[in-house]
């Protein structure tokens, strides 16, 4: 389930004690909050890497590996790619889903939602080996280790999937599973000429799990505190941010 972005925004306020909004707009919120969310987002692959390292329990709700994995799985997902043939001294290679975005420089639209590319699959049937460049040279001088369509191989190149054999170059041949990143967090409005008021459908919430509310609040302060130069709210919101990370890493 979700983050209400409305319930956090107003908590933010009323913490801040800024109901007239007259300090943090929402689309200075909205700029935080983005960010706050993939930051947190991002430090759950640096946090599992190190519960692998640490002995774990075998309690059903309290497991730290299942209960990350469990916030991971939002953005986990699956979908089709597109062929791009061959040009000159470049082979032909797949890309997974993208989008495009005025807001992008030119030539930088569109973008990949491929955040980590998981399993790439040929003909739902077979899980295609993920090789590095130097491998690649080594197993292609070989008939014997050559990639073939009954073990076939890609190179995962600047957001490119390249297969081997090159004979595999079929869209609906090849799906992929893969992380995404999350959306960007609106607090969508409409304004007023005494205030803004909440819009849902023009909102998108923050993806993470509920159980990130509290931290989601306080890493939001955080910066809301520089924003407006208060060093009180950055010195709280810090102390109860860190007391939150040492408590799921320990």
């Amino acid at each position: 389930m979700a983050l209400n972005v409305d319930t956090v925004y107003k908590t933010v306020l009323l913490i801040m004690n800024k109901e007239q909004r007259g300090y943090v707009t929402p689309d200075e919120f909205n700029k935080v909050a983005t960010q706050v969310q993939l930051q947190i987002f991002e430090n759950y692959f640096e946090d599992y890497t190190q519960q692998l390292r640490t002995p774990q329990n075998t309690s059903e709700y309290s497991e730290r590996l299942k209960e990350l994995d469990n916030k991971i799985s939002i953005f986990k997902t699956n979908g089709p790619v597109t062929y791009v043939a061959p040009a000159g001294s470049t082979p032909g290679y797949f890309v997974g889903p993208t989008y495009t975005s005025s807001a992008l420089p030119v030539g930088q639209s569109p973008q990949t939602t491929v955040y980590k590319l998981g399993t790439v699959i040929y003909k739902d049937e077979v899980e295609l080996q993920r090789i590095q460049r130097n491998d690649f040279i080594e197993i292609n001088k070989s008939p014997l280790t050559r990639p073939t369509t009954t073990f076939p191989s890609y190179l995962w190149e600047n957001n490119r999937i390249i297969v081997y054999p090159q004979t595999i170059n079929t869209v609906s041949d090849i799906t992929i599973s893969y992380i995404r990143k999350p959306l960007d967090v609106i607090w969508g409005y409409t304004a007023t000429s005494t205030a803004y008021v909440y819009n849902p459908s023009a909102s998108v919430w923050p993806e993470l799990d509920s159980t990130e509310q509290v931290n989601f609040i306080l890493k939001v302060l955080i910066y809301m505190g520089v924003i407006i130069n208060d060093p009180l709210i950055v010195q709280v919101a810090a102390q109860e941010s860190q007391k939150i990370e040492v408590n799921a890493k320990s």
